[in-house]
């Protein structure tokens, strides 16, 4: 290994936690419908996980979370979490958007999803509002919203709609403290794959990449380079890209397979690849993929996983999830789902 290449040093590993998002050096991860938190100082102590809310979901669910391939099967507990500067959360769960008041330990339904089951993400914008896609099947191409809540998740209307077969459905907004703006990633086949360049109040909404694979997407990190995204295709082969600060795409990585879930720790962003198999996407392994971008170092795949033996339509294709949010530490915190021997685990490693 060069002396400036990345390395990731273990530092802990939890069993049934599922990692959601980041504000500053507070990791907020899930354990079923109970959300908890905790700060992460390069662990120079045993890491203190306390209990922050729950959310009661129904009968049903609140059986078959229980179990670790139930949960799987039903795809139980939350989904995507935003941490607002309030001090309020907003999350989703199945079937629901909920919102958690500072004061308050309980979320509380305040937007029922009527097409799907949930959002990818959850995005909250510097100006305070806050943003999530529509996904869902969408044969038939019916219009998309994206809806959006300016009272910190109490209210949710729709702040832009795609008209009808525009695209299928919406991965990621993200944004981009750099530019100040909000990229939007939809897809999934022709011109419905698009990068989309949005002011923060949606008012603005420009395309700037559309019409082939690579620009379908999922996991998106801005960095002051530019933007690294990773495509999300089982129909050709997947590449890290970077649209720079000039508009201009490059291809920066090979990957072995689809990718949906990316993040940055300081200089250094990650992506993960997913089981996803196709005619292109053989293989079977999980892989992290990552590189120093401030100092321009190769990109690695720097872990791996074999996928588990239960069947990816049920009980989920292999994946390692990353949080969201703004990460002020230096440790790289995932999920791995559907996979051998680390099967809903967490874990924490050191960036060096």
């Amino acid at each position: 290994m060069h002396d400036t290449d990345s390395a990731l040093i273990p530092l802990a590993s939890i069993p049934d936690f599922r990692v959601l998002a980041w504000s500053g050096d507070w990791l907020y991860a899930s354990s079923g419908y109970e959300l908890l938190h905790a700060r992460v100082q390069l662990l120079k102590e045993a890491i203190a996980w306390e209990h922050v809310a729950s959310f009661h979901p129904n009968w049903k669910r609140s059986l078959s979370v229980k179990n670790r391939l139930t949960a799987r099967l039903f795809r139980d507990g939350f989904h995507a979490l935003s941490v607002l500067s309030s001090g309020a959360l907003v999350a989703a769960v199945p079937g629901a958007i909920v919102t958690l008041d500072p004061q308050s330990t309980e979320f509380r339904q305040t937007h029922t999803i009527t097409r799907g089951t949930r959002p990818l993400h959850i995005t909250a914008a510097p100006n305070g509002t806050i943003y999530f896609g529509e996904y869902f099947d969408n044969a038939s191409r019916e219009e998309v919203y994206i809806y959006a809540s300016s009272d910190q998740g109490r209210t949710w209307h729709v702040a832009y709609t795609f008209p009808v077969g525009a695209i299928r459905h919406v991965h990621n907004i993200v944004h981009d403290p750099w530019q100040d703006c909000l990229w939007i990633l939809t897809g999934d086949y022709g011109d419905e794959c698009r990068v989309l360049r949005a002011s923060c109040d949606m008012k603005q909404i420009d395309v700037v990449l559309k019409g082939n694979q690579q620009a379908r997407a999922v996991a998106a990190v801005p960095t002051e380079n530019g933007l690294y995204f990773s495509s999300d295709t089982p129909l050709e082969a997947n590449f890290i890209n970077l649209l720079d600060r000039n508009a201009v795409v490059s291809r920066v990585a090979s990957i072995s397979s689809s990718s949906i879930y990316g993040c940055r720790v300081g200089g250094h962003v990650f992506f993960s690849t997913m089981v996803e198999p196709s005619k292109v996407n053989r293989d079977l392994s999980v892989r992290i993929y990552g590189a120093n971008v401030d100092k321009h170092e190769p990109w690695r795949p720097l872990l791996g996983w074999k996928k588990d033996p239960w069947p990816m339509g049920l009980f989920q294709y292999g994946n390692a999830f990353f949080p969201d949010g703004n990460n002020e530490t230096s440790c790289l915190a995932l999920t791995t789902v559907a996979i051998e021997s680390k099967d809903a685990v967490t874990s924490i490693y050191a960036v060096t």
